[in-house]
Formats: C-alpha cells, sequence, structure tokens
C-alpha cells in the first residue's frame, strides 16, 4: 500500500518501500497471536497462519492489540446489526487476518467477504488455507454453486474471496473485485487497519473516493496513527524509518480533525474519530477488566501515550436510510 514512493523515491526504492510494508503485515499478525495466547481474546484460527512470537510482547502492546480488535469488531457487528447481514465486508490491505472464520463461527457472514492484498502476501494465505483443513473446510461449507476458484494469487468462492491488488490503483481493484462478483447495489462496509498511512495522500483520498462513488450504501472503517505532529509521534515515525518503513500518509494524521476532514471531502456523508484511548473507555468494562488482570502493566503512561496516538475513524453514505449513521460506540 505503499507507493509512497512513487511521489518520494526512485524506482530502485520503491520495490524495498513495498517490502518494508508487507513486513508489518507479519509484525501484527504475529503480535496478535501472541495476544490470543496469553488471553486478551479468543482466536483459534491465526495459529495457522503465523508462528508464535519468540518473545514475549510488552503488556501495552497487548492491550494496544486488544483496543483495535476490539474496537474494530463493535463497528463492524453494529454493520451486520443494521444490515441484518444482508451485505458484504471488503478488507483492505488484510494481511493474515482471521475475520471472515471468526464470522461464521458466530453466524454472522455477510452474504460476501472479500480481502485485498499485496499479491505476495495473498500467495502466503492462500497456500496456508490450502495446506489447511481448519482454514479450507469452512471455506468449502460455505461453498455452493459453481466449482470454487483457487489459483496462487486469488480466491473466489460463494462466500469469500481473496485478491490480490494494489489498493493505490483503484480501477484495477474494482476490476479484480468485480471478477469475483461484487454488488455495488449490495450495503458495503470496507475496512482499512494501518494501511492508508503507507499510500500518499492523494492515493488514499482517490481510494475513498472511489469508495464512495462506487456504493451508494456503506461504511468505510479506518484504524490507523494520529496526533504524529508532535514529539511521541515523531518518535514514532522515527523508529519505522529506521526499518525503511516510510509513512506516505503521515500529514493526514495529523490529528483527529484531519483523519474527518479526508473521509467528508472524498464524498463519505458523516464522519466520526476518536483516538484509542477513548474506544479502551467505551470497551465493555467487565472485559477490560478481565484483560488488565492477564499482565501487570508498568507503564501505564506509555500506554496512554500509545492508545493516543491511534485512533478509529468511521464514515457512511445511506441512501437506504438503515441508520448508518448512528453507527457509534
Amino acid at each position: 500500500m505503499a507507493t509512497a514512493a512513487r511521489d518520494q523515491l526512485p524506482a530502485a526504492g520503491l520495490d524495498e518501500a513495498d517490502e518494508a510494508v508487507r513486513g508489518t503485515c507479519e509484525d501484527a499478525s504475529v503480535c496478535k497471536r501472541f495476544a490470543v495466547s496469553v488471553g486478551y481474546w479468543k482466536d483459534p484460527y491465526i495459529q495457522y497462519f503465523v508462528r508464535q512470537a519468540k518473545e514475549r510482547k510488552a503488556p501495552e502492546i497487548n492491550r494496544g492489540y486488544y483496543a483495535r480488535v476490539q474496537g474494530v469488531s463493535y463497528l463492524l457487528e453494529a454493520f451486520l446489526k443494521k444490515t441484518e447481514c444482508n451485505c458484504q465486508i471488503v478488507n483492505l490491505g488484510a494481511g493474515m487476518d482471521t475475520l471472515f472464520w471468526r464470522l461464521k463461527d458466530e453466524n454472522l457472514l455477510p452474504r460476501k467477504y472479500f480481502e485485498v492484498d499485496f499479491p505476495m502476501i495473498v500467495a502466503r494465505k492462500i497456500h496456508n488455507i490450502k495446506s489447511k483443513p481448519p482454514l479450507s473446510k469452512p471455506i468449502i461449507e460455505t461453498h455452493s454453486g459453481d466449482s470454487l476458484l483457487i489459483d496462487s494469487h486469488s480466491l473466489d468462492s460463494s462466500r469469500y474471496s481473496i485478491v490480490g491488488a494494489d489498493l493505490r490503483f483503484s480501477s484495477d481493484l474494482e476490476e479484480k473485485l468485480k471478477k469475483h462478483k461484487l454488488d455495488v447495489h449490495l450495503p458495503t462496509l470496507l475496512v482499512a487497519e494501518c494501511v492508508l498511512v503507507y499510500m500518499t495522500p492523494q492515493q488514499s483520498a482517490n481510494l475513498l473516493k472511489w469508495a464512495a462513488s462506487t456504493f451508494p450504501v456503506a461504511m468505510f472503517i479506518n484504524y490507523e496513527q494520529v496526533n504524529m505532529a508532535d514529539r511521541f509521534g515523531q518518535i514514532m515515525i522515527e523508529n519505522l524509518q529506521r526499518r525503511q518503513c516510510n509513512l506516505a500518509g503521515v500529514e493526514v494524521c495529523r490529528s483527529l480533525e484531519s483523519q474527518k476532514e479526508r473521509l467528508l471531502l472524498n464524498g463519505w456523508e458523516n464522519a466520526h474519530a476518536i483516538d484509542m484511548m477513548k474506544v479502551y473507555s467505551f470497551l465493555p468494562q467487565a472485559d477490560v477488566k478481565r484483560i488488565e488482570e492477564l499482565e501487570f502493566l508498568d507503564e501505564k503512561e506509555l500506554f496512554e501515550q500509545l492508545m493516543q496516538h491511534y485512533c478509529i475513524c468511521w464514515a457512511s453514505k445511506d441512501s437506504s436510510n438503515l441508520g448508518l449513521a448512528d453507527i457509534t460506540f
């Protein structure tokens, strides 16, 4: 997702920048698997996609991932409720995400669930699915009709589809999704977690504009950095740059206001943005109390600073009056 690049790097640096972004997929998956192993939330499928971490992850990292997973799930389930699952989900930059399997277990599958990521990541995910029955069986069970299409860079069943595409080029993206029977008339939820920040502001604006103009009834959930102009934000940027990971879209992550503004300027009717400390305070407090007892948190201040530098933003447009504008924490 990082043709950061096209504007700032010579062609030789382009592959390197993209490679660094692909590495963030691995990092996130390893962190999630570790948090699951400690008991923060249940995910019986992540073990099939990623190795267990070699060393413990810090409690503030585990709590951060817990808030991210629970926060995004809360909004996503509210959308599924409003549409009564008569909808589709498009997970942009999905990486090794296991949401399809978890939704199936909870009887919350939409009509169709799509994932998009770099072809290299998609190939790895498909290889895991093909070689691990706990992953392939649910796809076969939910499939009906024609034969299931699966090759090294794409998978298409009647309820689940994985597409290898570059999110920086929305015409290519649309063509591939339509080939996999994307229905633009169905209410559509698009989810992007730490994805837009790796695209230039112009590229992310194009993607948001494409989504808003393609689907008459839609919601967009974006999880990523915020308040990045302060000292703590600068340190985060420097840490990533040391790993050759360039946040090409970081200027849009200045504030909650700039995050909201991007959505409203690109065709979305209403938008909200709240930092993850606020999200954490809105989560069911009995469960928060449970996870806080899993590990002692020494660095309370660091945890709060981290949480104030990530946010969830969501926007909707709703020509069918399903009440999408009412979705909130």
